[in-house]
């Protein structure tokens, strides 16, 4: 395999986590008596550009089906980050009713809807059919596809480029990434804006957040390698900020190159920062697969011995950093009985691979378990929040990643 950005030969392994299904392929119980579909869960670091990514095996269109089942709606934390961003970038650019913005990746509307709000002009691109009916039913206008350079000449030949292109969360989900980006810079006006959240490589290695690997995920980057990909396809990096979501995300503003911007001190600082903690050097990346397994092996340790002393476990979110983590780890419902989850889309079926039901999070007044392990860590605050009532009555709270912490 070659290095899906610069095409040098990939030859140093990062990260094996064995075989997994899709991380978001949830499963009804007529799909418990089916084959389930595995793909080799790798990541190679590429030696010239940085860009971390994973083996070449799965599709995005079979990753990202029909019934994808990832609501962004279903956190108000994250719905609230959404309505402040879109104040922000607002007013940073001065957007009115004349200005028009692109998200890729959409989602269910729960960015797009504060612009339409506004009354500012939006497009939203959504290749997921069951998110997109969401966005749609919002009064959102969305294109059903997948983003690339293809899509983007059709949006100019339509005198739609864009102001502000976002998107949120989509950069590290894409198989051809200089196809996508090569994209942006065409859907892009002359004096327009990019603005591209994800999740930072650097965060990642800091805090061994090793389940935030999974297929639909092909990279994994540092503000150095985006850079890199961004001055290929005639675009540049003129500010970036460090975020506290997901673990520690990147948001990049990108131009066009040939436009003379002033680039924010904050892009060389954080430049300097990764260089200073090794990004661009190999020997960074050797330890870390030691290092996630001791985290998979504390949380079977925890998991065996509250099975053994009778002690009840329940999990909350089913989220796709779970299923990384409970499929790499090998927990079935003899350790886990249930998973609870907000998403109405999710409940009643299983997780993939671990087969673990997913129910409402009501029944957990009913249950009332001895520890609640909480999936996805980025919004344990959150959640804590929202099952007071079972802290309560005793249910203490537990997450795995960076390590097993139990409050």
């Amino acid at each position: 395999m070659n290095c899906r950005h610069c095409h040098a030969p990939l030859e140093h392994i990062f990260l094996d986590l064995g075989f997994a299904p899709p991380s978001n392929a949830y499963l009804t119980a007529d799909d418990l008596k089916k084959p389930e579909h595995y793909y080799p869960l790798k990541l190679y670091v590429c030696e010239h550009c940085w860009l971390m990514q994973t083996e070449d095996y799965a599709q995005a269109d079979e990753l990202f089906s029909h019934d994808y089942a990832y609501f962004s709606s279903m956190s108000q934390s994250w719905l609230d980050y959404a309505a402040r961003y879109a104040r922000m970038i607002t007013a940073r650019l001065g957007l009115n009713k004349e200005s028009f913005v692109i998200e890729v990746a959409a989602n269910d509307g729960y960015l797009l809807k504060n612009f339409v709000a506004a009354g500012i002009p939006c497009l939203g691109i959504e290749p997921t059919a069951s998110t997109a009916a969401a966005a749609e039913s919002l009064g959102i206008p969305i294109l059903r596809e997948f983003f690339g350079m293809s899509l983007a000449q059709r949006l100019v030949t339509e005198g739609k480029q864009a102001d502000l292109i976002a998107g949120n969360n989509v950069y590290a989900h894409v198989p051809d990434i200089n196809d996508f980006t090569r994209g942006l810079k065409a859907a892009l006006k002359p004096g327009g804006t990019i603005t591209l959240e994800f999740p930072h490589l650097m965060r990642l290695l800091e805090h061994t957040q090793f389940d935030t690997v999974y297929h639909e995920h092909f990279s994994y980057l540092s503000l150095y390698t985006v850079e890199r990909i961004f001055k290929s396809a005639g675009l540049s990096v003129w500010d970036v900020e460090e975020l506290p979501t997901h673990g520690g995300s990147l948001r990049i503003y990108g131009c066009h190159a040939e436009e003379a911007r002033q680039v924010s001190p904050a892009v060389s600082a954080l430049l300097a920062e990764e260089a200073r903690r090794g990004l661009q050097t190999l020997a960074t990346y050797q330890d870390f697969q030691a290092r996630a397994d001791r985290v998979k092996d504390d949380l079977l340790v925890f998991l065996i011995e509250q099975k053994r002393v009778g002690k009840k476990v329940a999990a909350y979110g089913a989220a796709a950093k779970g299923n990384t983590l409970l499929n790499y780890a090998g927990v079935k419902p003899d350790l886990l009985p249930f998973i609870c989850d907000a998403a109405a889309a999710k409940q009643g079926k299983f997780m993939p691979g671990s087969h673990i039901p997913i129910l409402a999070p009501a029944v957990l007044l009913e249950h009332r378990p001895d520890y609640l392990l909480i999936l996805p860590w980025n919004i344990a605050a959150e959640v804590k929040q929202q099952n007071g009532r079972l802290a309560e009555l005793g249910t203490k709270f537990v997450t795995a990643v960076p390590k097993l912490e139990i409050a």
